[in-house]
């Protein structure tokens, strides 16, 4: 498993692998730009080259990067898909830049609205923007089921990978956080094992590129988004080891996401803690 963190690439993007080796990780995930502001910015090939090479040199295997925030690929707002598309289009440009292993995407909402036209709609936008780019997988994130959120559901990532017209470049990016707070159960290895099985047989195991590891403020099935530092949530020490520790993991980015002491983000203590929690949970597997 390629255990990292949420990085800034202020400065430069090489700058965010250099701030990632400082924390001990092997992947990590940044935003290209403002995650609040649709203005992008403005690098070049240039940035890609020094971005690849400070990976060569560097332990950090993989890289995700974190699509703006503000998108809403399932909007029935013109004016917001438009953006939504051109912006998509643009992480997934930088992403096939400096090869990141996928674009981490939030796929959208459908507000008060019903959910299978949206779902249609992000399909389309994905659609439109994969035909725009080259390699770089799209990664739909689990949500966890706040209003009208999309992908709060096996079966509705599935229904947005068909809407997208099953193109290989998509792929899913599972947030422990969002799982437990759309009411799937992963607070042990046995648990996680059935949750896993469920994802293989709806969506497919084969579509699984990336992974967020965080622990849960509120309770199992509550819908609501906010992470926890590992083992201070409701998902609780046993079930952050289970999940970093799950076999059909390896080999996949597992980014934290979680707020660290200061709010600031993970520190080099939180990412050796997973490599703990890793440990731990290998041994329990193996016990």
């Amino acid at each position: 498993m390629l255990i990292g963190a949420h990085v800034s690439p202020a400065g430069g993007l090489y700058k965010a692998v250099e701030r990632g080796a400082e924390l001990g990780c092997r992947s990590i995930q940044i935003f290209n730009q403002s995650p609040r502001m649709w203005k992008p910015t403005a690098h070049t090939e240039e940035d890609f080259a020094r971005m690849r090479e400070a990976l060569d040199a560097s332990d950090v295997d993989a890289v995700l990067i974190h699509a703006v925030y503000l998108l809403n690929c399932g909007s029935d707002d013109p004016e917001i898909t438009e953006k939504s598309l051109a912006s998509l289009i643009q992480s997934l440009r930088i992403g096939d830049g400096i090869g990141a292993a996928g674009v981490v995407l939030h796929p959208g909402s459908a507000k008060t609205g019903p959910v299978a036209p949206a779902i249609e709609r992000a399909g389309a936008v994905f659609t439109r923007a994969l035909a725009e780019t080259d390699t770089c997988p799209l990664l739909l994130e689990d949500t966890a089921g706040t209003g009208g959120t999309l992908g709060r559901s096996f079966a509705e990532l599935r229904d947005l990978i068909d809407a997208g017209g099953n193109d290989p470049r998509l792929g899913v990016c599972l947030d422990s956080c969002h799982l437990f707070a759309s009411g799937y159960d992963m607070r042990s290895a046995a648990a996680l094992t059935a949750v896993l099985d469920d994802f293989d047989a709806t969506v497919g195991a084969e579509r699984l590129g990336g992974l967020h590891v965080n622990d849960s403020q509120t309770a199992f099935g509550a819908n609501r988004d906010r992470h926890a530092d590992l083992g201070q949530g409701e998902i609780g020490v046993e079930g952050c080891a289970a999940f970093l520790s799950e076999p059909r993991f390896d080999g996949l980015a597992c980014v934290l996401e979680t707020p660290g002491p200061d709010r600031k983000g993970a520190t080099k203590a939180d990412v050796d803690y997973a490599w703990e929690l890793r440990a731990m949970g290998q041994a329990a597997r193996a016990a």
